[in-house]
């Protein structure tokens, strides 16, 4: 399977092929922006930009008008070089474990306040909550934070909670919180989840007023060591926590409050891309940073998500796959 010229088993050898310099990255940009070559807004032709020298923008060749294919991404009026974006980006889409500021430091060059801009800059685009989930889900809260001493787990001083849904075979929503509470939980749900779908919860009271929002609710009581009953379970979402808690422990070592939220966000948009392999999640970030602020040029009022579960009922964050295979929603 081939996107773009680029297979599925992308490797540094590739992107070194693809991207060899600056200028390779902004026609990247160039033609994801504008794939039918653009129309000149200036004197209406078409297809008719060629790259300037020294600049980063396209120019047209009837009237001189320029268009800048960094103008409203991350990439703007940035002098760190395209390469080491691109760079950047690919290691922190494709490293199931997330990637600290300090090796990017290493990996790309860069300056440690440099490196860690950059990784939150790339965060932001791993944001999406637009789609609901309608297949088989799973709620579940957990807490964020280092052994002290006090009350630990639910109602911990030193504990950031967090809520999280995620569907089977699917994507993963997740909210950080104040403190659970009946109505954090069940804002959660009705933000990610259809009604009329199945929800799987512990015993938490906290789940209680879910089948009274329209939603068929199954618990399991962890309580009485009931971990697991036919199909009812939280291991799905267990399995993410799990995931989550051991990448910061093991990269980032400690992650504040502050920033937890951006560092979630970037945990659920590798899981919900995990069925794309390694370069689709790559190629998903570029098209969200080059249409972030630019989808109402291309009259793109959303970002289209695309099935690519077995169940078809998954969320993707990748408009990029949904134009080039035209794969029904």
């Amino acid at each position: 399977m081939v996107v773009l010229g680029l297979s599925m088993s992308y490797t540094l050898r590739d992107f070194q092929e693809q991207f060899p310099d600056d200028r390779a990255c902004l026609d990247y940009l160039f033609k994801t922006r504008w794939p039918d070559g653009g129309t000149c807004p200036e004197c209406g032709k078409k297809d008719c930009f060629y790259p300037r020298n020294k600049r980063r923008s396209y120019g047209c060749s009837w009237c001189g008008y320029q268009l800048y294919p960094t103008a409203g991404t991350i990439f703007h009026k940035s002098v760190t070089p395209l390469t080491s974006w691109f760079f950047a980006i690919m290691l922190m889409s494709n490293s199931k474990n997330g990637v600290a500021a300090k090796e990017i430091e290493r990996q790309v060059g860069v300056t440690y306040k440099t490196a860690w801009r950059m990784c939150h800059e790339i965060r932001k685009l791993m944001v999406d909550g637009s789609v609901k989930f309608t297949g088989e889900c799973e709620a579940d809260e957990t807490y964020i934070g280092g052994k002290k001493a006090g009350k630990r787990g639910r109602g911990s001083e030193n504990k950031t909670p967090i809520i999280g849904v995620v569907e089977r075979r699917g994507g993963v929503q997740a909210k950080v919180v104040d403190v659970v509470r009946t109505a954090n939980a069940i804002k959660q749900i009705r933000a990610t989840v259809e009604p009329g779908a199945k929800i799987h919860t512990d015993e938490y009271p906290a789940y209680n007023y879910v089948s009274k929002l329209g939603y068929s609710h199954e618990v399991v009581n962890h309580g009485a060591k009931e971990y697991v009953r036919g199909r009812c379970h939280t291991n799905t979402i267990e399995g993410f926590w799990s995931q989550l808690k051991r990448s910061i422990d093991g990269t980032h070592h400690h992650v504040s409050r502050k920033h937890l939220q951006a560092y979630v966000d970037e945990f659920a948009f590798r899981y919900s891309n995990r069925w794309f392999f390694d370069f689709p999640a790559f190629g998903s970030a570029f098209w969200v940073a080059a249409l972030r602020k630019s989808r109402m040029n291309l009259g793109l009022e959303k970002c289209p998500s695309i099935c690519i579960s077995a169940s078809n009922n998954s969320q993707a964050f990748c408009c990029l796959f949904f134009m080039v295979y035209r794969i029904r929603v």
